[in-house]
């Protein structure tokens, strides 16, 4: 099964990507990773985008359109891929689009994660990282006392990221709204669209994607 998962920042989207790999067996293809794989392989696609990074600039809806088409190719996405991170915008998802058609690799379903603007402002904005190892947790499940001091590895202090800061989470809420939910649309005129309630247990979201994706299979 080759499937989408698409969904606003502190949707708990990773979580759930994570999930849907080990339910179906399929390949986790984020674009991240998938960046970073071209430019440690040293081909030649690899090397333009290594230029493109080095440089500061984004990399541009053709050049992403030629890294997919590579990664989805490749012999461990044979047997099922789940595609995280891409497509963010509507002429994205139109190229994604095509470019399945092309190669023959049809979706599944589209999973897209519905979080209310004010739920995903709570939890970013409450989010603290440890600057040592990486570890993230909200305020509200920590006493005060607790965040001078990393739960988990207790070598650092909590801290606020920069991008979970209020105002910027709610430019980063806007520019979702404006460019990637529209695209999430899009691939519901080609694809089976799941919307998914992301409110709750992560064990409860999870099984409401089970579920509609079985139904989706039928």
């Amino acid at each position: 099964m080759n499937l989408i998962i698409m969904g606003p920042p502190g949707c708990g989207k990773g979580t759930q990507a994570s999930g849907i790999v080990q339910n179906y067996f399929v390949t986790h293809i984020s674009t991240g990773d998938m960046l970073r794989a071209a430019v440690k392989s040293g081909s030649d696609l690899g090397q333009k985008v290594a230029s493109i990074l080095a440089a500061g600039d984004l990399v541009s809806d053709e050049l992403m359109m030629d890294l997919i088409r590579d990664r989805l190719q490749q012999d461990d996405a044979q047997s099922g891929w789940l595609l995280d991170g891409f497509p963010r915008t509507l002429p994205q998802a139109e190229g994604l689009v095509k470019l399945l058609t092309e190669i023959d690799q049809p979706v599944g379903a589209v999973v897209s994660l519905e979080v209310p603007d004010e739920e995903i402002v709570q939890r970013l904005s409450g989010r603290l990282t440890c600057r040592e190892c990486g570890f993230t947790t909200n305020k509200a499940q920590l006493n005060p006392a607790e965040r001078d001091k990393c739960p988990q590895c207790k070598a650092s202090a909590l801290y606020q990221r920069d991008d979970d800061k209020e105002e910027t989470v709610r430019n980063r809420l806007s520019v979702y709204r404006e460019k990637t939910y529209p695209a999430a649309a899009a691939l519901g005129d080609y694809y089976p669209l799941v919307r998914i309630d992301g409110i709750g247990a992560p064990d409860e979201v999870k099984q409401r994607i089970t579920d509609a994706l079985a139904q989706a299979a039928d």
